[in-house]
């Protein structure tokens, strides 16, 4: 496998892992599931922060009820002291107080009723949420065991792009095995029949030749030997001797015309250089 392709399976690798994150509906319950939850405290936030609202105004109702219960008790002092004129602002200052405390409980009667509201709408909502996390969690369990089966049956099968990835890899491998074995094997046949040792000696042809005819030569020698040991016939080996001797002599005669051949052009080159 090439630097590229390598790069391009790795990147595709990558590629297709972020797409089956991105479609795993396993996460897309997670992110709903969370969504409830915040909801949830949405609503359990209003109804802490209704409630203080709710604190506070029964704070300021009870200081204007200490107010009134002031209020009246100077204006029976006034009554006493004969300040009718004291008593009348005391008695106006009550029924201002008092109007407030009723416009105090009617806001947290209304702050009660929408915080019981919340409550219901909270309770009713933490309920739904238990519920789908039960759902949630049921629904991830049957997925990630199909997910599971999947993959075991595509890898038994040898479908899929990872696993079609996989098998492309093992047929170049094996390609690639191939080549180098028959190539292996040239190499041998070649260095088997002397190829490589042709290129690399400086011997020419008549040089390897001589030497084959020497090593026949020795062979059919050695082979008279043996035959002679055996106690072979004997005009069998005469005659094979002789016939050996002749060939020898012919061979013989041709190399020393040769030799003096060569000679006389030796001496040749040697008169030129003179």
């Amino acid at each position: 496998m090439g630097i590229l392709s390598r790069a391009s399976y790795v990147v595709r690798s990558k590629v297709n892992a972020l797409l089956n994150r991105a479609e795993d509906p396993t996460e897309s319950l997670d992110y709903s599931y969370e969504q409830m939850r915040d909801e949830l405290q949405d609503v359990k936030q209003g109804i802490a922060d209704l409630t203080t609202q709710k604190k506070r105004l029964e704070i300021q109702k009870r200081r204007l009820e200490e107010n009134v219960e002031k209020h009246n008790d100077q204006a029976r002092e006034a009554v006493r002291q004969d300040r009718d004129d004291l008593a009348r602002q005391a008695l106006e200052k009550k029924q201002a107080k008092m109007s407030q405390i009723e416009e105090l409980e009617a806001q947290i009667a209304d702050l009660q009723s929408t915080q019981d509201d919340l409550v219901e709408k909270k309770n009713a909502l933490q309920g739904r949420i238990e519920e789908f996390r039960t759902k949630k969690e049921t629904m991830k369990a049957r997925y990630e065991a199909a997910e599971a089966s999947t993959r075991v049956s595509e890898a038994m099968t040898g479908v899929g792009d990872e696993m079609a990835d996989v098998t492309r890899s093992i047929e170049r491998a094996e390609e690639r095995t191939d080549e180098m074995e028959a190539r292996s094997q040239a190499m041998d046949e070649l260095v088997d029949t002397g190829a490589f040792d042709d290129a690399l000696s400086d011997k020419d042809s008549i040089d390897r030749e001589l030497e084959t005819g020497r090593s026949n030569r020795e062979v059919d020698s050695e082979l008279e030997t043996l035959k002679s040991e055996m106690g072979g016939s004997g005009g069998a080996e005469e005659s094979g001797s002789a016939a050996t001797a002749e060939a020898d002599s012919e061979p013989a005669a041709d190399v020393d015309v040769a030799d003096a051949e060569v000679e006389a052009e030796l001496e040749e080159l040697k008169d030129d250089e003179e």
